[in-house]
C-alpha cells in the first residue's frame, strides 16, 4: 500500500527554499520540475481512459490520488528552477508519437512516460528530498501493475463490443480440412468462432487451437474455446464458453482474469438469472429446433426463447438447427443473433454461404 508522505519538515523545505542555492541544484530541481510535469501529465491520460474509456471507477481514483500525491510535493523551488538553464531541446518529438493509432498504444506509452519520470525523481530527490525519492519508486511500482490492469480491462472491452456487433457465432466442428474452412469463413466476414472438439489427443487440440487463434487474430476476430478452460489459457483464446455442467463462471472468471470473455449455454430462467448473476458475458440459448448436435436434447422453441430473452440486456445467440433458410424467420420474431456449426462446417463452398448468412442478418424485416 502506498503510504502518503505530504508532509515536508519546515526545516527541509527552507533548505530547499532557500537563497543559497548552487548551480547544480538549480539544474536538479528543473529535472525533479520537468518529470513531476511528465508524471502527473501521464497519469491524467490513465486516469480519463480509465473514467471515460472503462468506467472503472476503482482506477480513476487510484491514478488521481497518485496525482494529488505528487502535486503536494511539487514544491515552490522546483518550480521556480524552470528558467534557470536554456533547454535547448524544448518541442522535440518522436515519430512514435504520431504512430500511436489504438488506445492500447496509449495506455501503454503512458505509462511508461510515468514510470520514467518517477524514476528520475527517484534518482534525483534522493539526497535532497528522500520523501519525494521514495513516493516517486512506490507509485512507480504501482502503475506497473495498473498499466497492466488497464490493458485487461481494454481488451475485455473490445471482445465485448465484437460480441455485441457481430450477429453470426460459429462452432466448429472435426474436420481435417479445417483450418482452410476457418479462413474462408474468416475472409467471409465471420468474427466469432468457437473451436469446439470431443475426441483425440490433448497436444494436437493445443497445437489446433493456436494456429486458429492465429487466423483469427488476422482476421481481428474473436477465438472461443469450448468448455475446456486449460486449453482456453494455452492458447491465450479471447475467452471460454461453459455448459452448465462445466466449472463455473466464478471459478472460471478467477482462473481467466479480467481479460477474457466467459459464454455459457443456457435454456431456463434459473440458469439464465444465475449466469448474469455471476457475471457471463453473452448466452447461447437453445436448441432453437431439432439437431443432430444435440440429439438427446428436446427443442425449445421460438416462443419460449422469446419468454426467457425479452429482459436479456447481454448478447445472446440462438442456437440449435439453424439453416440459412430460418433465419428470415427467426429475425421475424427478434431473433438478432444465431451460432451456427454444420451449416457452415459441412457447406461445399463455406465463405459464399457465410456470406449469404451474414447477408440475411443484416437485412432488416
Amino acid at each position: 500500500m502506498l503510504k502518503v508522505f505530504l508532509k515536508t519538515t519546515k526545516n527541509k523545505f527552507q533548505m530547499l527554499n532557500s537563497n543559497n542555492i548552487n548551480a547544480e541544484d538549480s539544474r536538479i530541481y528543473q529535472i525533479i520540475d520537468a518529470n513531476l510535469d511528465r508524471a502527473r501529465e501521464g497519469l491524467r491520460v490513465l486516469e480519463d481512459w480509465a473514467r471515460f474509456g472503462l468506467g472503472e471507477d476503482k482506477y480513476v481514483e487510484k491514478i488521481k490520488n497518485f496525482r494529488q500525491i505528487l502535486g503536494k510535493n511539487h514544491l515552490e523551488v522546483y518550480k521556480q528552477s524552470r528558467n534557470h538553464t536554456e533547454d535547448k531541446c524544448k518541442g522535440l518529438a518522436h515519430q512514435e508519437q504520431i504512430n500511436r493509432k489504438t488506445s492500447e498504444q496509449t495506455i501503454s506509452s503512458n505509462s511508461g512516460r510515468v514510470q520514467e519520470a518517477l524514476r528520475v525523481i527517484e534518482e534525483f530527490s534522493r539526497l535532497h528530498n528522500h520523501e519525494l525519492s521514495k513516493i516517486a519508486s512506490e507509485i512507480r511500482y504501482e502503475i506497473y501493475t495498473i498499466e497492466i490492469d488497464l490493458l485487461n480491462l481494454n481488451k475485455y472491452e473490445r471482445s465485448k463490443e465484437k460480441l455485441k456487433d457481430n450477429d453470426l457465432y460459429v462452432l466448429t466442428d472435426q474436420k481435417n480440412n479445417l483450418l482452410e474452412i476457418i479462413e474462408e469463413i474468416l475472409i467471409a466476414g465471420v468474427r466469432i468462432i468457437q473451436y469446439r472438439f470431443k475426441n483425440g489427443a490433448d497436444k494436437d487440440h493445443l497445437q489446433e487451437a493456436i494456429q486458429i487463434k492465429d487466423l483469427c487474430k488476422r482476421y481481428n476476430s474473436l477465438f472461443i474455446i469450448n468448455d475446456r478452460l486449460d486449453i482456453a489459457l494455452a492458447s491465450n483464446a479471447d475467452g471460454i464458453h461453459l455448459g452448465q455442467d462445466d466449472l463455473d463462471i466464478k471459478t472460471a472468471r478467477k482462473l481467466l482474469g479480467y481479460s477474457k470473455i466467459i459464454g455459457i449455454s443456457a435454456n431456463n430462467e434459473i440458469d439464465i438469472s444465475n449466469a448474469l448473476k455471476d457475471g457471463c458475458d453473452y448466452i447461447g440459448i437453445g436448441p432453437v429446433f431439432e439437431t443432430a448436435t444435440k440429439k438427446n436434447k428436446k427443442p425449445i422453441g421460438i416462443e419460449k426463447i422469446k419468454k426467457l430473452t425479452k429482459d436479456l440486456n447481454i448478447p445472446w445467440f440462438a442456437i440449435g438447427g439453424i439453416k440459412s433458410n430460418n433465419i428470415s424467420h427467426l429475425k421475424r420474431n427478434g431473433f438478432k443473433k444465431v451460432a451456427l456449426v454444420s451449416q457452415l462446417m459441412n457447406s461445399e463452398d463455406p465463405k459464399e454461404e457465410a456470406i449469404m448468412i451474414l447477408k440475411e442478418l443484416s437485412h432488416e424485416n
